[in-house]
């Protein structure tokens, strides 16, 4: 196997900072070039008994934060860092370090990236099978923060997952037209995007996984401090592929509706409580 990309210590979990910059220039022309949108597929991304004790430590899982179970977001779970035992916490803290912004920058050609200390909507993601999660784009402003959503990553936590099996990352052209790339989530694979309003990606095919096992990956998001007032901010966006039984998402619809008849300081109010309770 060849070496990892990025040299993490299995141990301390330091990540040298001019060895995360070396390798984020070394893909950096192939990322910035890819089409329909900027991203990559890292595999042996680092240590794999990193990955190992991690995959170890979530065999017992704290009650999920969020679990979603409507027809965009089929049986997902997602587990906050903190909650997690103390290895996994770590590596978390590890991919907000600055030796770790370091390699995204390099790679993407964004400056001034900045993680979030809340990894708000960010974590454990687990995908039991029957599930899936439908091509979409991003939530595009953090408003506790103020910040802009730039960067998606994804590290795959899933031994000797197969193509057949489901969960694909899919990559899709901006208008929705064919799909660009897939992408098997395999252990110690990091798949890496840019995000936008019409960056589309998602995981639509269904886990059927014959042992019983979920789907499971790393999920972080990085910001810049690049908002305005003369952005309008939107929550998740599903898109359904052209030929399929995909489902519009009339949640967002009603949402788009309340959010241009209601003043902004209603809406803030009333919208959050309606998307507590998935309305």
């Amino acid at each position: 196997m060849s070496a990892p990309v990025l040299p993490i210590d299995p141990e301390t979990l330091l990540l040298p900072i001019d060895a995360a910059r070396e390798a984020g220039r070394a893909a950096a022309e192939s990322y910035r070039a890819r089409n329909p949108y900027p991203h990559g597929c890292f595999d042996n991304f680092m240590p794999p008994e990193i990955l190992d004790r991690v995959r170890n430590e979530l065999r017992e899982l704290p009650e999920a934060e969020t679990f979603f179970n409507r027809p965009q977001e089929k049986l997902k779970t997602s587990y906050m860092p903190e909650r997690l035992q103390p290895y996994t916490r770590s590596l978390f803290h590890t991919l907000n370090s600055r030796a770790f912004l370091a390699f995204l920058e390099e790679l993407t050609g964004i400056d001034g990236l900045i993680p979030d200390p809340y990894y708000s909507g960010g974590g454990i993601h687990v995908v039991a099978n029957g599930g899936h999660l439908d091509i979409h784009a991003d939530f595009n402003h953090n408003r506790k923060l103020n910040l802009e959503r730039r960067i998606n990553i994804l590290i795959y936590l899933n031994q000797d997952w197969r193509e057949e099996w489901g969960g694909s990352f899919e990559v899709w052209h901006t208008d929705m037209s064919a799909k660009a790339a897939s992408f098997v989530p395999i252990f110690n694979r990091m798949v890496c995007f840019n995000t936008g309003s019409d960056t589309w990606h998602g995981n639509p095919g269904t886990v059927a996984n014959p042992n019983g096992d979920p789907r499971m990956s790393i999920a972080l998001y990085y910001y810049t401090a690049t908002w305005d007032t003369t952005r309008k901010a939107h929550s998740t966006l599903f898109k359904p592929r052209p030929g399929t039984s995909d489902q519009e998402d009339r949640q967002e619809a009603r949402h788009a509706v309340l959010q241009n008849v209601l003043p902004p300081f209603v809406y803030r109010r009333v919208g959050h409580r309606l998307r507590r309770l998935g309305i």
